[in-house]
């Protein structure tokens, strides 16, 4: 089974995806917990690239590293982890790419879906948790979080 838990930053998919793992385990299943981008040694590295990166990405090149690093991802590690009957949860999945990189960069939702598709070898959640918060909350939950001043434009 595979569960994702989708929402924007500061709306508490981290601490959530935790309290499932803890609960879920307790129950007796194996649980695996995963974030996106990330997971896997290559993962990690083109997640610091796109994120702590001090120049402008175009988006095509955007969604195709997000797309990289999910693949390598869900190769290595959810497919087999599926494959021996755990529940896998992930912080983020497809839908993030379709929010930011379609929605957000202004790309066609069509060839972001096709790409999603093919990073993600065809696999589909059996469920999407999407934590709906208000922007000026998730805010004030990153601030609060870092002890840093919040300044919000209306």
């Amino acid at each position: 089974m595979l569960i994702t838990f989708e929402g924007i930053d500061g709306a508490g998919k981290t601490t959530q995806v935790k309290l499932l793992k803890e609960y879920l385990t307790e129950k007796g299943h194996e649980v695996v917990l995963l974030r996106e981008p990330g997971g896997v040694a290559i993962a990690e590295k083109i997640r610091a690239l796109v994120l702590e990166s001090k120049e402008d990405i175009n988006p095509i090149s955007e969604l195709l590293l997000f797309s990289a690093s999910r693949a390598a991802l869900i190769k290595q590690l959810v497919l087999p982890a599926l494959e021996k009957k755990a529940i896998v949860i992930l912080d983020r999945f497809y839908d993030s790419t379709t929010a930011y990189q379609g929605y957000g960069r202004g790309l066609d939702l069509e060839i972001v879906n096709q790409i999603n598709r093919i990073a993600s070898f065809g696999l589909e959640p059996n469920l999407t948790i999407y934590l709906d918060l208000s922007p000026e909350d998730a805010m004030s939950r990153k601030f609060a979080e870092k002890s840093l001043p919040l300044a919000l434009g209306k």
